[in-house]
């Protein structure tokens, strides 16, 4: 709750802040899209946050996450690659998918969750002329995505608690880039609740590899 209370405070705070120069009639015309864009960036920030405290508050529930469907993550994950080429092209970051089909029984829209955050991250947390590269394979433990960058990478002691709710190795850069600290908990949860396997391999200022492999899409049926 103190940790939900302070980054709801944060955007809060600063939309609030804006908000009353504006009204007091402290800023000049010519300034007022620069403070507009604040407020407009702080309040996406905000739903973002609130949307990922709903997600997860949803599967600690495990309830009401939708109709089980058979998803190729290969699909999933070009159709996000194509979601995030903006954002990928404003950071000056390349995006790579290769691999093949890969059948996993699971909620559609959770699945992406999956994909999505680890792929988000992984632009996010990279470099300018650097690159992420998306590999789905099929194999015999079950379909495996893998997530590799050429970000700025984890230190070793943080790398076992990048996963935790709002735990940021850089809180700076996190805010910077409008992240919520959620992402990774929200791909941790789901990949328990799913039964499969999350791993992490990084080195700092060399890059982060994620891999998720999920059960056999039998399995899950």
């Amino acid at each position: 709750t103190a940790n939900v209370s302070h980054e709801l405070k944060t955007p809060l705070t600063s939309i609030l802040g804006t908000a009353e120069i504006m009204k007091g009639g402290l800023v000049k015309p010519e300034d007022i899209p620069h403070f507009a864009g604040n407020i407009h960036r702080e309040t996406e920030r905000l739903i973002g946050l609130v949307n990922d405290i709903i997600k997860l508050s949803r599967l600690d529930e495990g309830g009401g996450l939708g109709q089980w469907e058979t998803v190729d993550l290969y699909e999933e994950a070009r159709a996000v690659l194509e979601q995030l080429a903006p954002a990928a092209q404003r950071k000056q970051v390349t995006t790579r998918l290769q691999g093949g089909e890969a059948l996993v029984r699971g909620v559609p829209q959770i699945v992406e969750e999956i994909v999505y955050n680890l792929c988000d991250n992984a632009i996010a947390y990279n470099r300018p002329g650097g690159s992420v590269t998306v590999t789905v394979e099929d194999t015999a433990f079950g379909p495996r995505i893998t997530v590799a960058d050429t970000g700025i990478g984890i230190p070793p002691e943080a790398q076992s608690r990048v996963f935790e709710r709002f735990y940021r190795v850089d809180k700076g850069r996190a805010r910077k880039n409008g992240g919520t600290g959620l992402g990774l908990a929200i791909v941790k949860h789901i990949v328990q609740l799913y039964g499969g396997t999350l791993t992490l391999e990084s080195a700092v200022g060399r890059g982060s590899t994620f891999t998720v492999t999920l059960p056999l899409a039998k399995d899950n049926a």
